[in-house]
């Protein structure tokens, strides 16, 4: 019997799910991998613009909250879960880390770092919103 129980076991092992699952999320991300996980459609996610927010209002990834570095952890701490998915970018990477450091510290789950942040959004052809001039 048990046999037959570890070959049961095996074949529902091979079996795909029919639900599918989205990609997971990176710690380092590219915006192709921030793309990739919008063109899914799953909506739960949040992205985070820490850059200055005179330039996030003026030129922002479609969608993305401007939380500036120095109100990060009021942003944060008033408006989202530590379960949820955070994609997160700035000025430069240094800042970026710095952000997610933060969240992280702060109890975060999963945050991940777009690497480049709004400059390989826009060589990707990522669409973005703001107040452009």
């Amino acid at each position: 019997m048990t046999n037959l129980q570890d070959k049961t076991t095996e074949t529902q092992s091979a079996i795909p799910s029919p639900f599918p699952k989205p990609p997971e999320l990176k710690e380092k991300s590219s915006a192709s991998d921030l793309k990739t996980r919008l063109d899914w459609g799953e909506p739960a996610l949040t992205i985070l613009d820490v850059r200055d927010r005179n330039d996030s209002l003026a030129e922002r990834i479609l969608g993305a909250v401007a939380a500036p570095l120095s109100e990060l952890v009021t942003v944060a701490t008033n408006n989202l879960e530590t379960e949820r998915d955070i994609y997160i970018y700035g000025d430069s990477e240094e800042v970026t880390q710095r952000a997610a450091a933060t969240l992280r510290e702060m109890g975060f789950e999963s945050v991940a770092e777009v690497a480049n942040g709004l400059t390989d959004w826009k060589a990707i052809g990522g669409q973005t919103e703001g107040n452009l001039t």
